[in-house]
């Protein structure tokens, strides 16, 4: 096959690190979501021409017209790149010719058997692929199992006649020992998105950036990119490497808040108050991390990163026994909640079915609009299937529109005054965001399920408070 033309790969290890550190650079960001968003405008804050790359035209539109669609991303950051030309965003991926440097944040979401859906992954590497010339960076920081890198992606963009062969390196310091780059026609490495929405203690340019290469100028042209955004950045040997990193991360939070709701769940069979005792051990200076509970994972990562693992693990005829449990156990949770809600009607001599219950808070945690993975979503659908007449109030979601497991048929966020609380049931603190009024909420609802503390310093009308 006829190699793609243009520019020749850079001739020494030396060369790539030149190259890659110059702010002349092109970079495309393709995806531009919760994690593509803000890498993209990261790098033209520092002074590189970014262009983003997304399939949905209306994303594409509003930062062209310097707006946002992200809550956390104000409108403003997005228009001053825009005036300074150094951020546009566009729906023709012909324009992937023209990046030096190409940045993959696309989803990698579960299929309805819990196995990876790699096919956002894979389309847009044979996007990239027909497009690829010489001398090109391609990254991948779509969270996945160890391997992807350097066997689904690296298959599909060497078919377009340029090579990257997978070689061996070290590190020494951070420094990656100076290979030859003679026989790479590309660079192609992996570097794990570390994104956490609406968390205002870090930005994204403090985060240290994990990088993993397939070979040494790969990870040597990565680090030079990323190197000149981010204020510190963590070379690994290989890109398996670095995958595997971002799945222990999550799989660590993944384990341990199995293992707090776990214990709430005795917790509550005990009499004991599960909030209290985590505060308490807090107190320890060392060897505890606290983790809290609630009503089931939510988000991007943590809910989803750990059964990549457990899938390409059967590869290796290894279970992965651990972290299967905790997935069983915070995948529960959503139907701990619901029965303890219809238990706590049962007292009152009243039935989940035609019960009219108003959920509180749908996006997966406090304060952003993100409703991926969501827990509330899955209880709003047991309640339904229960019977339950169910509504929302979340105030970042006005309206709900069909999404990839459910439909709840463009619903609306009802308006919370004291008579709508009077008229349901039961309420249920779902997501505990900061702009909510628990007292106010408290005093009017017939019946609180709180799944996260939020009324924990709430006083007046604690008999119609359940923890659960």
């Amino acid at each position: 096959m006829e190699k793609n033309s243009s520019t020749s790969a850079p001739a020494s290890a030396l060369a790539v690190v030149e190259r890659f550190s110059k702010k002349d650079v092109q970079v495309g960001v393709i995806g531009l979501g919760y994690v593509g968003l803000p890498l993209a405008l990261l790098f033209a804050r520092k002074g590189f021409q970014t262009t983003g790359f997304d399939t949905d035209p209306l994303k594409v539109e509003k930062i062209d017209a310097g707006e946002t669609y992200i809550k956390h991303i104000p409108a403003a950051a997005i228009a001053a790149q825009r005036e300074q030309n150094r951020f546009h965003a566009t729906c023709d991926f012909e324009v992937l010719r023209q990046m030096d440097a190409i940045i993959i944040c696309v989803p990698t979401p579960l299929d309805h058997h819990r196995e990876p859906d790699l096919s956002y992954v894979e389309n847009t590497a044979e996007t990239i692929q027909p497009r690829l010339r010489a001398g090109q960076l391609v990254v991948l920081e779509s969270t996945t199992y160890p391997g992807t890198t350097d066997e689904l992606v690296l298959s599909i963009l060497e078919r377009s006649g340029l090579h990257s062969p997978i070689r061996p390196y070290t590190v020494d310091n951070q420094k990656v020992a100076c290979a030859p780059a003679s026989g790479i026609d590309f660079y192609l490495a992996f570097s794990p998105e570390r994104e956490d929405p609406g968390n205002r203690d870090f930005q994204t340019h403090q985060i240290p950036k994990v990088i993993g290469g397939i070979n040494g100028p790969s990870a040597q042209a990565t680090q030079a990119l990323y190197g000149q955004v981010f204020d510190r950045t963590v070379v690994l040997s290989s890109s398996r490497a670095a995958e595997m990193t971002k799945i222990l991360e999550n799989t660590y939070r993944s384990v341990n808040i199995a293992l707090v709701n776990e214990l709430k769940l005795l917790c509550l069979r005990m009499g004991i108050d599960v909030w209290e005792v985590i505060e308490a051990a807090k107190t320890k200076p060392f060897g505890y991390t606290a983790f809290y509970p609630g009503p089931g994972l939510g988000g991007h990562c943590i809910p989803i990163d750990p059964f990549y693992l457990t899938w390409k693990a059967r590869e290796y005829d290894f279970p992965t026994r651990f972290i299967e449990l905790a997935g069983e156990i915070n995948s529960a949770m959503p139907e701990h909640v619901v029965l303890s809600l219809a238990d706590a009607l049962g007292r009152r001599k009243q039935s989940l079915m035609d019960a009219r219950v108003l959920v509180l808070g749908i996006a997966y945690k406090k304060d952003i609009d993100d409703l991926r993975e969501s827990p509330s979503l899955r209880i709003m659908k047991l309640l339904q299937a229960r019977g339950a007449r169910v509504d929302y109030h979340d105030p970042y979601f006005p309206q709900l529109h069909p999404m990839r497991h459910y439909d709840f048929s463009e619903m609306t966020s009802i308006e919370l005054t004291a008579e709508a609380l009077a008229s349901y049931d039961a309420a249920i603190v779902a997501t505990d965001h900061s702009n909510f009024d628990y007292q106010f909420i408290a005093c009017h609802s017939r019946l609180l399920i709180d799944t996260r503390n939020a009324t924990r310093n709430v006083r007046e009308h604690r008999d119609k408070i359940v923890r659960c």
